[in-house]
This record gives structure tokens, sequence and C-alpha cells, in this order.
């Protein structure tokens, strides 16, 4: 089916290109939830000092403050659907042998470090080729529904199926969630492989261009948007307002909730179960309001869940309030990603969704910080309301883009006009 036959519909078709594109990131989000709830475990087997296990975790987030804008800018150049399927099978090879590592005993914290950085670094290039692939599988009608069922599948693979395996996968050794992460980074890679799309057709870059220039370029077409340049600045405050309370979330429930681990696991789960219910509702409510006043909406009721969060003190009104925070959240994502799709032009959208990102991750641990000093100094009641705070400012850099006169740069001629924003 052709991009053509596709533009104007208003679901993916499952069968075909998308089919295997979800498939591959719903068994990478599985793989990854492995390794990532497997690697903490294995960290403080090791050491324990604290600030080496967080340091294992820290490099999860550096490289996309380091490599996201230059990942962003690679994948717009290549082909993204060689340069995904190639980074899934180098991936596989490095956890592989990592999984062999363990299992012989040479497992170290330096070699943890490492491969976190290296596996976040090749994510830099396979996630925002990703993003760019899409609408070249989808057509720009079904992109809300694709994203939507993209983000519900890797919720569900890897926030309620990944981490509750890690424990029988333990059993049978050290290294057996590592290998089971290599094999789904295996079959990803051969998913994407066989995807029957040729390569991008771009316009011949100019004499003289360079990769910074590229990045350059992409960072000013996120700028003359002002929709685009709204909610990227709306999406770097909330993210800060989100590293600090998932920073200091246990310390709440485990503390003045008196919660346990049990408390913990129903609000992180009440999290998910609210990102899916997003997801169902997200296609309704843009179609009602449109794609900015619905990300408005997202963050307005967040705000409400977040003071509740710090005020209330009941462990059952909190995991409630977790549950509307997720599906909110589903909506912003969905939303912003959809969105960023539609309104670039198709060779930067690497380069855009790599700015995206790279603010978001820049917001995480600067949030984190600030929710542990607050927490420290105030009590763990306080990161909620601090991460309202910002997800008020992060709603009022939201407003002026609402207008419907907002300019946009068309994707087919890469010429700004003026058209209502949805």
């Amino acid at each position: 089916m052709t991009v053509a036959e596709t533009a104007d519909r208003r679901a993916p078709a499952w069968r075909g290109g998308f089919g295997r594109l979800w498939s591959a990131a719903v068994l990478s989000s599985f793989g990854d939830a492995l390794r990532r709830a497997a690697l903490p475990l294995l960290a403080a087997s090791l050491t324990d000092r604290p600030l080496l296990i967080a340091a294992v975790t820290a490099c999860g987030y550096l490289p996309w403050l380091v490599f996201g804008l230059l990942g962003g800018a690679v994948a717009d150049r290549v082909d993204q659907r060689r340069a995904m399927w190639t980074v899934d099978a180098v991936r596989a090879l490095l956890v592989a042998a990592f999984a062999v590592t363990v299992a012989l005993g040479h497992a170290s914290i330096a070699l943890l470090i490492a491969l976190a950085f290296v596996l976040t670094t090749l994510e830099t290039l396979f996630d925002n080729a990703a993003t760019a692939l899409l609408p070249a599988l989808v057509g720009p009608g079904a992109l809300g529904s694709a994203n939507a069922r993209l983000m519900t599948g890797q919720r569900v693979a890897g926030g309620l199926l990944g981490a509750p395996v890690v424990p029988l996968l333990l059993a049978a050794g050290t290294a057996a969630p590592f290998a089971a992460d290599a094999a789904t980074f295996l079959l990803a890679s051969a998913l994407v492989a066989s995807l029957r799309t040729g390569a991008p057709e771009r316009e011949p870059r100019p004499a003289g261009s360079t990769l910074r220039r590229e990045i350059a370029d992409g960072l000013r077409t996120l700028w003359r948007d002002g929709a685009l340049r709204g909610l990227c600045a709306a999406t770097a405050l909330c993210n800060i307002g989100v590293g600090a309370l998932v920073a200091t979330l246990v310390l709440l429930i485990t503390g003045p909730l008196h919660g346990g681990t049990a408390g913990y696991a129903a609000a992180t789960t009440a999290y998910t179960l609210g990102s899916l219910a997003g997801a169902a509702v997200n296609g309704r409510l843009v179609a009602r309001l449109g794609g900015v006043r619905a990300v408005l909406l997202a963050g307005t009721v967040q705000i409400g869940a977040l003071v509740v969060m710090g005020t209330v003190r009941s462990l059952a009104v909190l995991v409630a309030a977790m549950a509307v925070f997720g599906v909110m959240g589903m909506v912003w994502n969905v939303t912003t990603t959809t969105l960023m799709q539609q309104r670039t032009p198709a060779g930067t959208v690497g380069r855009v969704a790599a700015a995206f990102r790279t603010l978001g991750v820049a917001g995480a641990p600067v949030g984190a910080l600030l929710g542990g000093a607050v927490a420290t100094v105030w009590g763990a009641g306080t990161p909620p309301l601090l991460a309202a705070v910002f997800f008020v400012l992060s709603v009022t850099a939201l407003i002026p883009a609402r207008r419907p006169d907002v300019p946009v740069v068309a994707r087919e001629d890469s010429v700004s006009t003026a058209r209502p924003v949805r």
C-alpha cells in the first residue's frame, strides 16, 4: 500500500509495514524492560556504593544530552530503515557479549556503565530514525492512531510484562535477562529489515553542507513553527516536574503514606494502566479539541493530580491520582509526537525529533536533583507540588501556540503558510 493510498485513513493497517514496525518496537520495549530491571540488581551485587549504582542509571541519560542532536541529523541523512535494523543488530551483539561476560563472572561496574552509555548512544540514532520513518509507513491521516498504538504496545510490554518476568529469568541465572534482551534486539532487527520501504527521497544537500549546519537548520525549523516551539518549551518544563516526581515518589509512598513496596507497585501499576486508557481516548480528544488544545487539557489535569498527590495524605488517593496522571501523560506524549511529525518538513523530522528528546532528557535529571533537594528540606510531600509549579509554567508556555493563526512550515514545499492548529 502506498503513502498516497493511506494518507486519508484514520487508522493504520496492521498488515504490512506498520505491523512489522509495531512488533519490532514492542519486542524492543520488552527487552529493554528486562535489561533496565536487571542492571540495577546486578550493580547492587557488585558494589554497595550508591554513587556508582546511580552512575549506571545516569549513563542511560547522558548520551541524549551529548549525541541527541547529532543522532537526529544522521537519521535525516541515511536510509532510516537500514539504520534501524543495523543499530538493533549491533545492540544485539553487544548485549549478547555482555550476557556471556556476566555468565562467566567477569562483570564489573565499569563494564555496566560502558554498556549503558553505548546502548543509549545507539538509541539516539534508532529512535530519531523511527520517528522519521513512521510518516512514510502510515500517512499523515493515521499518525495519531499509529503513535497511540505504538506507545500502548510499548507500555504494555515494558510496564506490565517486562519487569515481572525478570525474577523468573534471574532464577535461571544472572545472565538470563541480558540474553533475552539480546534475542529481542535480534528479532526486532529482522522485522525492521523486512520492511518494504525504499530509501527516502530527499533533495540533494547543498555544497559544503555539514552535520553542524544541518543540526542548526533543524533547530531553526523548530523555532520558526510557533506551535512546535511552544510544545517543545512546554515538554522541557513538564519533564523537569516529572523528574522531580519520579525520583522521590518512592520516598512519599514508603514514608508519610506507609505504603511500603506494595504501595509503590500499586502506584506505578496505576500509572501504567492509566497510560493505556489515555491511548484509547486520545483520538477522540484530539478530534474534539484539536492537537494543541488537547495537550493544554492534559497538562491542566495533570496539575490537579500533582496537587492532590502533594496535599492529600492517603495512599488510595495517590494511586487514583497516578492513574489520572498516566491518562493525561499518554495524551500529551501521543499528541506532541504526532503534531511534530505532521508539522515538520519531511527532510528534517529526525532533527526536530532529536531536539524534542534532547530537551526532554535534559529536564529529567535537573528535576530529579531539585526533587531530592526539596524533599530533604521540606519533606517527601513537597516534590509533587514542585512538579505542579513546573506544569503550570508548561501550560503557560503552550497558551500562545493555541492561536489558530500560528504559522507552520508545509511538508510538501517547506514554505511557511498559515493554517489552523489541529
